[in-house]
């Protein structure tokens, strides 16, 4: 320890370089039959005008899960969202201000909670187009490319497919998302097999207003986990 208070007392942060960490957040959901992606507008330079992922600079007495969380909340107004790290960021010339080395978050919510309050400047944006788009800032195309890509394969192996729903739903409403995050159709008969033992039914039922009534279900675990 006398070795290490003698080693900090000599030790000059200003003999290296020091890069600035941002985080950036693709944040998820189904709205109108496809998957979207939560952007901002940049106002002021570089990128003026673009369209971008919300992100912030890492403040120096905050950890990355915690800025990522402030970037939803200070950009979309979102807020109790669950953030995973997808990837990061560093080439040098990534953004034009300065070296940044950014850590991106991905997220996905059922579309109620992804409702914008009023007066945020956010907008939701079809995933798979958006990221084609020429009026990215930074290298935020790259980054949706990247959680769109990671989703669509981990949906394979894992209940992510169950974030983007509501705790109760439907048969064709679970396929439906399966459908989206994996860009083709499938069979239903084996798909319900497939997932028969991650789902059990309710006791309850669609009104059946324009359709026959259809079973509710329920993410199997969900009722003991939150009891």
């Amino acid at each position: 320890m006398a070795n290490d208070r003698a080693f900090l007392e000599s030790y000059d942060p200003a003999d290296y370089d020091r890069p600035s960490v941002a985080v950036d957040v693709v944040l998820f959901t189904i709205r109108e039959g496809t998957l979207q992606v939560l952007m901002t507008h940049r106002t002021e330079p570089p990128f003026a005008g673009c369209r971008a992922l919300p992100g912030v600079f890492v403040g120096m007495d905050e950890t990355l899960d915690e800025a990522a969380s402030r970037a939803l909340r200070t950009k979309g107004g979102l807020s109790h969202v669950y953030l995973e790290q997808l990837y990061t960021w560093g080439a040098p010339a990534r953004d034009p201000r300065m070296r940044v080395i950014s850590v991106s978050y991905y997220a996905l919510v059922p579309e109620r909670a992804a409702m914008l309050p009023e007066g945020t400047d956010a907008a939701f944006y079809p995933a798979d187009s958006v990221a084609a788009a020429g009026d990215i800032a930074f290298d935020h195309a790259e980054i949706i490319a990247c959680g769109r890509e990671r989703i669509r394969t981990k949906v394979l192996w894992s209940d992510i497919a169950f974030s983007l729903l509501e705790e109760e739903f439907t048969l064709p409403q679970l396929q439906s998302v399966y459908e989206i995050l994996l860009g083709q159709k499938l069979y239903k008969a084996n798909f319900r097999k497939k997932l028969a033992d991650r789902i059990e039914p309710t006791d309850k039922m669609t009104s059946g207003d324009a359709h026959r009534p259809s079973r509710i279900y329920r993410r199997r675990g969900d009722k003991e986990e939150k009891a």
